[in-house]
């Protein structure tokens, strides 16, 4: 049973990332508006019968989120049962369910309040900031019930000296680099341009709006955070030398060149949708990959505590 729960834990994770891209694909069509400032329902009705392209997309994410929050249910039914009192897959399993409840709660504030389509108030951007946030938090949460169940070790954070320090640094900035995200995506929807030297005379422009101000900023946050992250991962395979650890540390690395080069074309062709969607599928990677390096890293002990047991046995 515990195999199968594995199995369905890596699902949910994948489904719940195509939830999040799907979600990007209503912000950037301008869709948030398709159901009006109704939720759950949509335009007043359960199913809509007459509905525009914006109202199929924005009720095609509300369907999949629907199914992503139960999919996470089922994954705290299952926990429960499959796992003993205690375990730390059940503690994953429910920490995952928090944050889809947040996350339906900030969907559902974010409708109802009208920021959505072409709304530009300072609200909009904040809960947009936050619903991406935990987004991250949720798929970490997912990620490691899923490792947990597959025989992925636990992490210790007693005895390990800085590196816990150093890696909740490295968490923290890569929830600071989604927020900035979020931001930047939302300026370049809102406000379009036509070519690559008007947008960037707009960043700089003081009249510009806080949106397009801001911008500017997650690239050099992105370099920053992505160059850390490859250093702490390089740094953790050395410290705490293991399979686990040197793979995460490759896994980063590759990972974060391929968000750089990404970026870079993602600014050159103007954020076009199919550019922002594979951005942040690497965004969402590389979240995943530095959640995992944190948790291989922390899960062995430091070489001193294992000299000073078998000095003492």
């Amino acid at each position: 049973m515990q195999s199968r729960f594995a199995r369905y834990a890596w699902g949910v994770l994948a489904y719940n990332i195509l939830v999040v891209l799907w979600g990007a694909v209503v912000r950037a069509t301008g869709s948030g508006a398709g159901c009006g400032a109704h939720w759950p329902r949509c335009n007043g009705e359960i199913i809509p019968l007459a509905p525009t392209v914006e109202t199929m997309i924005e009720f095609s994410h509300r369907l999949t989120s629907g199914i992503a929050l139960l999919a996470v249910v089922v994954l705290v039914v299952w926990a429960f049962r499959a796992f003993p009192r205690g375990h730390v897959v059940r503690r994953g399993a429910v920490a995952s369910m928090i944050f889809i409840v947040i996350e339906a709660l900030i969907g559902a504030a974010i409708v109802l309040l009208r920021w959505v389509a072409h709304n530009q108030s300072l609200e909009r951007g904040v809960s947009g900031a936050l619903h991406l946030v935990n987004t991250f938090l949720l798929l970490g949460a997912i990620t490691l019930t899923a490792w947990w169940a597959s025989g992925g070790a636990v992490p210790r954070l007693r005895g390990q000296g800085a590196l816990p320090w150093l890696f909740g640094l490295g968490l923290g900035g890569a929830l600071l680099l989604g927020a900035s995200g979020a931001i930047a995506a939302l300026g370049d929807t809102l406000f379009p341009v036509n070519s690559l030297a008007e947008g960037i005379q707009q960043d700089f422009a003081g009249t510009s709006h806080l949106f397009v101000q801001l911008r500017v900023f997650h690239p050099i946050i992105a370099v920053a955070v992505g160059a850390y992250s490859v250093a702490l991962g390089w740094f953790a395979a050395q410290q705490r030398p293991g399979q686990a650890t040197q793979r995460a540390a490759r896994v980063l690395t590759g990972l974060f060149v391929s968000q750089f080069v990404v970026g870079l074309i993602n600014l050159v062709l103007l954020a076009p949708i199919a550019m922002q969607l594979i951005h942040l599928l690497l965004a969402d990677l590389v979240w995943i990959a530095l959640v995992l390096s944190a948790n291989s890293a922390l899960a062995h002990e430091p070489h001193r505590a294992v000299a000073l047991r078998r000095v003492n046995v």
